[in-house]
């Protein structure tokens, strides 16, 4: 299966490709320039981490594949700073300059969501950010991680 190499993880400890994965697995592709991705796909990702982190791998992957390819040394730093200082994100981010790895898994545009299932399998592929993906998402990971999996001391 096609993944980022380590050396494409630019924030956080990269993740080795899900077929490594011993629990099931959420990947957003997103880009910076997309409204949809910083509005609502980024801060949905961000309380998933809160809810299911412990239970899943979450990560992001920043992909040129329907936005203007840019030039990694463009795109590295702005993304970092993004992720580090704007966003605050709990989760690793790795980058897909070429658009390749979200082409090679077929993904719509962004952001788009790709769940695997322990061991690799893709189990969904969704589109979009509006309230329709999320919510089939958020019981997606529901059903992964059981529904008592608010972090502790946290009000349900």
């Amino acid at each position: 299966m096609d993944w980022p190499a380590p050396t494409d993880f630019v924030y956080g400890e990269p993740l080795p490709p899900p077929a490594d994965w011993t629990r099931s697995g959420l990947l957003m592709t997103f880009n910076l320039e997309c409204a949809g991705c910083v509005s609502r796909g980024i801060p949905f990702l961000k309380r998933l981490h809160t809810e299911f982190g412990g239970r899943v791998n979450l990560l992001a992957l920043h992909t040129s594949h329907g936005h203007r390819p840019l030039p990694r040394e463009e795109v590295k730093p702005t993304l970092i700073k993004f992720a580090r200082d704007f966003a605050r994100l709990p989760f690793p981010v790795a980058l897909d300059t070429s658009g390749d790895l979200a082409r090679a898994w077929q993904t719509e545009g962004t952001p788009h969501w790709l769940a695997f299932a322990p061991g690799g399998e893709l189990l969904r592929s969704v589109y979009g950010s509006q309230e329709n993906a999320q919510t089939r998402l958020h019981y997606l990971l529901e059903e992964w991680a059981g529904p008592d999996s608010k972090p502790h001391g946290e009000i349900a």
